[in-house]
């Protein structure tokens, strides 16, 4: 995995304006190591607590647009006080970490960071934070509206029915009828039956 350390004078570019000030207080004040990695299709970040040779240790994906990576860190920095608070005696995406990551979006919130757009998925979320920002379609369909364009990505959801797609790992697929919440698609070469997200994100064949 290829990471590089984030400078705090390069960190204000990957940052939605307004935000590094409030950033910045935390990173330093847990002495966190801050790096920022290439795209990583599992997550978006990670955590590793502190330990007697480690500092805090939080990685975020650089390849994220600057809501989806504030979102993202705020995310693992609500980790690294969840540790700090309660050790390994809470789950890690318990009501106690659920707790604090609302306490740190309402803050960004109340100083009108985000896209409209953006800002009414947040407040949904406060409500019952999800383990991850990927598991909620509403704030991945309003972050996907600020990526870079040109990526040749397509969701699930927006393709047609039957159409043929690729996935980051080569698989093709056939997408099939909705079933609840999530696509009944085939896989091509073996006729096995998958179910994805609607915001799955692939390539159209």
């Amino acid at each position: 995995m290829s990471k590089k350390e984030a400078p705090i004078n390069q960190l204000q570019q990957f940052l939605p304006n307004g935000t590094f000030d409030a950033v910045l207080h935390y990173l330093q004040q847990y002495k966190v190591h801050l790096t920022i990695t290439k795209e990583r299709k599992s997550i978006l970040g990670d955590y590793r607590h502190q330990t007697h040779i480690h500092n805090h240790r939080i990685s975020v994906n650089g390849n994220l647009n600057v809501f989806a990576f504030l979102i993202t860190l705020l995310h693992e920095l609500a980790h690294l006080l969840t540790f700090e608070r309660y050790g390994h005696r809470v789950q890690a995406h318990g009501s106690e970490w659920k707790n604090i990551y609302a306490k740190f979006l309402d803050q960004f919130l109340k100083n009108k960071i985000f896209p409209a757009e953006i800002e009414k998925e947040l407040l949904i979320s406060l409500k019952n934070p999800a383990a991850s920002s990927c598991a909620e379609d509403g704030l991945m369909r309003a972050l996907r509206k600020f990526n870079q364009q040109g990526s040749g990505s397509r969701l699930v959801e927006e393709l047609a029915s039957q159409a043929i797609f690729r996935t980051d790992d080569g698989k093709i697929f056939q997408r099939g009828e909705k079933l609840r919440k999530r696509f009944k698609c085939t896989e091509m070469k073996t006729g096995k039956v998958y179910l994805f997200s609607p915001v799955h994100e692939v390539e159209l064949v």
